[in-house]
């Protein structure tokens, strides 16, 4: 994933954890979060209401093998840009990101 955003132009910091996220300075420059539901330690869904919280306002898109109703329902109700079921077309993420980004969609 990480070289599908760059061969696009994006720039991507990685975090191996939602804990090292917050406490790292690019809390206040990122432009978007990509996140799974499911993350060792706090899980995507408690790191969006953690930042809700601080009141950061970052777009959020979630993945997720595991994706419920409730936790689609959810994380959009808090704001996510968009939840993505695994396994996805690279083509939908990056539509995606363009979306919360703001961005003109990425044509075929």
């Amino acid at each position: 994933m990480e070289s599908l955003l760059q061969g696009f132009g994006f720039q991507v910091e990685l975090f191996p954890s939602a804990e090292e996220f917050l406490s790292s300075p690019h809390q206040n420059d990122t432009s978007c979060l990509v996140l799974d539901i499911s993350m060792a330690g706090m899980s995507g869904l408690e790191l969006q209401r953690n930042l809700a919280a601080r009141d950061h306002q970052i777009p959020i898109i979630f993945l997720t093998a595991h994706g419920s109703k409730y936790n689609e329902w959810r994380a959009k109700h808090f704001g996510a840009s968009a939840f993505l079921r695994k396994p996805f077309a690279s083509y939908e993420l990056l539509q995606a990101l363009c979306t919360a980004l703001n961005m003109p969609q990425i044509k075929d």
